[in-house]
């Protein structure tokens, strides 16, 4: 019977050990695409910025033309 519980022991060893092997590299992937992830955001960050600076010259621009017109219909 003590050489099933040293078998026995010796099992849960061995698959504690592999899960814990297996956590360590899923722990590993996911630390990867959170860095992958975190570097697109910071991307999509600038691109944002850029793309409000955008917005804000079309509107001047559509408020410089709207006056444009103005005054030509006044003109008339």
């Amino acid at each position: 019977m003590s050489g099933d519980l040293k078998k026995l022991a010796t099992a849960l060893g061995v698959a504690l050990a592999m899960q814990t092997i297996a956590g360590l590299v899923w722990a590993g992937g996911a630390a990867a695409r959170i860095g992958t992830l975190e570097a697109r955001v910071g991307e999509q960050r600038l691109v944002a910025e850029r793309l409000a600076r955008l917005e804000a010259q079309g509107e001047a621009t559509r408020a410089a033309l709207v006056r444009i017109e103005t005054r030509l219909e006044e003109a008339r």
